[in-house]
């Protein structure tokens, strides 16, 4: 008979947690490259999805007011939900496969492939999504404005500012991919999902992936922006997000509870 968990909480302890993480780190570096292209493009895809959805809730409302942001990042959820639930690849996510690189458990050739392909997979699926945004007519009009305006925004950090607002945002992209582990139920994972996400998105930090579509939305829909700005913009933001998840979370989490290993 199962006992009753001491804390009342019906969820996982983080040390099991952080073992369970590992474990699917393990699995992930060992899916074959069909299998690992084909769920980084559905993982950009459903990115893209959020995205797009993000930039209609901020159609017609100031970009700054807190509380449209705040379901703007409500809406943006669905991109991670779908990753989680459904089953994809996500660049961001992936980095906490570092505890298991830094445990042996897989190569750190085993990694940088994983993140490589899955990279790759997540733009080729984000521009895909772009291109059939554009074919619907849906940039044409109001919602077009907004995405031009939310790629200028993007394009106008600096180097540091991109890097850092990276670094906050994959901290907390991991830390709800690390509340899922604790969840034993799809809705306790969507809500797992639903909190943190919505702060990144408020608080106005970088996403490498979701830049992915909201960049070449943009440039579809008619902003003037350069393909320099463009990739200079996903570059920060991705090393800002590695850092954030890989060495914030990931190593974080391993050193409190996998360190005797």
């Amino acid at each position: 008979m199962t006992q009753p968990n001491p804390t009342g909480l019906d969820a996982y302890k983080p040390a099991e947690m952080a073992r369970f993480v590992e474990e699917a780190g393990v699995a992930k570096a060992h899916l074959s490259l069909a299998q690992t292209v084909t769920l980084a493009v559905l993982a950009g895809v459903f990115i893209g999805f959020g995205g797009a959805a993000f930039t209609m809730v901020m159609t017609g409302v100031d970009p700054g007011f807190g509380p449209a942001r705040f379901l703007g990042g409500i809406v943006f959820s669905l991109g991670l939900i779908l990753v989680i639930v459904g089953g994809a690849e996500l660049f961001t996510g992936n980095a906490l496969m570092t505890m298991a690189a830094v445990d042996r458990r897989i190569s750190p050739a085993q990694l940088l492939r994983n993140w490589g392909l899955v990279f790759l997979g997540n733009a080729i699926g984000s521009l895909a999504l772009a291109g059939a945004m554009a074919a619907t007519g849906l940039l044409d009009g109001s919602m077009g404005d907004t995405a031009q305006a939310i790629g200028r925004a993007k394009t106008s950090l600096s180097p540091l500012e991109a890097f850092m607002r990276g670094v906050l945002c994959n901290a907390l992209v991991c830390l709800a991919v690390w509340l899922t582990f604790a969840a034993r139920t799809a809705a306790g994972k969507i809500l797992a999902i639903l909190w943190p996400i919505s702060a990144f998105v408020l608080l106005g930090f970088e996403h490498s992936v979701a830049n992915m579509y909201l960049l070449p939305q943009a440039m579809l829909a008619g902003a003037d922006i350069a393909p320099i700005a463009a990739f200079s913009n996903l570059l920060w933001v991705t090393l800002g997000n590695i850092l954030g998840g890989a060495g914030g979370v990931a190593l974080a989490y391993r050193f409190a509870y996998l360190r005797t290993r």
